[in-house]
């Protein structure tokens, strides 16, 4: 058993430094760029982020860290600069995008964000999703940069005055990073971040992992 498994593991978060070099963070800034928008909930749609997305699971720095049969379900670009700015709360990551609603009470909370939708699974499976954030800028500490509480993964769905207590007995860590790194994350772990205050700008390329395979009668609205 690695140290980087325990740590991992353990905290519910890992930076994987350098995992892409300068030519290939400078493409995919570059298709970025392209398209408008401080978000967006369907870049797998693009070829760029589905070959990213099949060299992640390929690449050894992160063979000890993803499951080698988890297929990547979702891409979101976040982009955060002066101009696209925004704060976002304390918070656990409960919706999967999944194909069709299902019958029965093998998921919750509902509901359809362009055109897909969306629904909160079993404590069980979130546990098992794996976030893969690729930096495609520095993201120092005026940035903007994504705070997590280490180890609250561990304590499942929580409820808010639970998250407020872990806050206060752990705080926030905050995830510094480069060009090129990739900041792991279980989506169960509480995050924020706040508002960037450097004239700056901060892309980042959010994968979402999950197993090929989901409980009830689910199923992935995309999986690549």
């Amino acid at each position: 058993m690695s140290k980087d498994w325990r740590r991992w593991q353990q905290q519910g978060y890992d930076l994987v430094p350098a995992l892409l070099d300068e030519t290939r963070c400078a493409e995919l800034a570059q298709c970025c760029d392209e398209i408008d928008g401080a978000g967006s909930r369907d870049w797998l749609e693009l070829d760029a982020c589905r070959a990213l997305a099949a060299q992640l699971r390929r690449l050894p720095a992160l063979t000890p860290l993803l499951d080698p049969g988890h297929v990547a379900v979702q891409c979101t670009l976040f982009r955060k600069s002066a101009a696209r700015n925004w704060l976002v709360a304390l918070h656990q990551d409960l919706s999967i995008p999944v194909a069709a609603r299902v019958d029965g009470d093998i998921a919750s909370g509902w509901s359809v964000k362009n055109g897909v939708n969306y629904c909160q699974p079993p404590t069980g499976l979130l546990a098992q999703l794996v976030a893969v954030r690729v930096h495609l800028d520095d993201c120092g500490a005026d940035d903007g940069a994504l705070q997590v509480v280490p180890g609250s993964h561990r304590h499942g769905r929580l409820s808010p005055q639970a998250a407020a207590e872990l806050r206060e007995r752990h705080g926030l860590q905050p995830c510094l990073a480069r060009r090129g790194d990739a900041l792991l994350l279980r989506p169960l772990l509480l995050h924020a971040s706040s508002k960037a205050r450097a004239d700056s700008r901060r892309r980042v390329l959010h994968f979402l992992f999950g197993p090929r395979e989901l409980p009830g009668g689910l199923r992935w609205h995309r999986a690549v």
